[in-house]
């Protein structure tokens, strides 16, 4: 058995029913996220444009959008949890350094509070996976019937 598998064993049998509220509050919080981006495009594409990696704006741009939607929505139902907090991770972790790092923790404007739990929750997440109170658990207690 391999490390992986291990921890998500570990992860599935240790889990509360507050882990189910907490993945449905990040999931909200992604994908509400995702929907402001889609709603203000030229500010997304202004703050990548601003920051170390504007080469790549308009990918980033789009990448980001769809990324949160979907991997909120995945998250809210609890459906492939860890997949989607795979694909959240690098939008995070460069929100943090490259976007929310330069305006301060304590900033009138900043997100980088927000951004680090998010990302400390996405870590979370990706240890303990979906939880019992998910399409995930649902999918596997139901596969033989």
């Amino acid at each position: 058995m391999n490390l992986i598998h291990k921890i998500e064993t570990w992860g599935d049998n240790h889990q509360a029913k507050w882990f189910a509220i907490l993945r449905l509050f990040l999931g909200l919080i992604i994908f509400f996220k995702g929907i402001v981006f889609i709603q203000n495009t030229d500010a997304i594409n202004a703050m990548i444009a601003n920051s170390a990696v504007s080469l790549y704006a308009v990918f980033l741009a789009h990448y980001v959008a769809l990324a949160h939607l979907m991997g909120g929505f995945l998250i809210i139902i609890g459906l492939l949890t860890r997949v989607a907090v795979l694909f959240q991770l690098p939008i995070l972790i460069g929100a943090i350094i490259f976007v929310n790092a330069q305006k301060g923790f304590f900033s009138l404007h900043s997100e980088l509070s927000l951004s680090v739990l998010v990302l400390c929750l996405l870590l979370f997440f990706l240890i303990f996976g979906s939880g019992k109170y998910s399409a995930d658990e649902f999918m596997r207690t139901h596969e033989h019937t």
